[in-house]
């Protein structure tokens, strides 16, 4: 059977987070991304810029793709990021984060929402 490291990977930061940290937001992203490919979220820039608030923490449990625009700053951490989307975001004052750092810099997952 084929092993996808990525996910593995991605799954091992989350549960040493959630056992570190007892926050359930690490768990409920587990789940998310050890589950089918099928269930992963595609979601769009342009419905990040309807449904966020400058300067928001969002975690995208799936791909972020450049569609639409957006014309204030969020961090985002997703499992996949269009290169159109890393720059829109770029172009705003955004910032695309990896998954250890958004572990690292909010522990307990507060002010973090996860969309998608």
């Amino acid at each position: 059977m084929f092993a996808n490291t990525l996910v593995d990977n991605t799954v091992w930061i989350l549960r040493g987070a959630a056992k570190k940290t007892k926050a359930p937001i690490w768990r409920d992203l587990e789940r998310r991304v050890s589950g089918p490919r099928s269930n992963k979220s595609e979601v769009n820039l342009g419905t990040l810029a309807q449904v966020t608030k400058a300067n928001e923490i969002v975690m995208v449990p799936g791909k972020l793709l450049g569609t639409g625009s957006i014309g204030h700053r969020l961090t985002v951490c997703a499992f996949s990021i269009s290169e159109s989307a890393a720059r829109k975001l770029g172009q705003v004052g955004g910032k695309v984060i990896t998954l250890e750092d958004l572990t690292k810099k909010y522990p307990e997952g507060k002010g973090v929402r996860i969309i998608g």
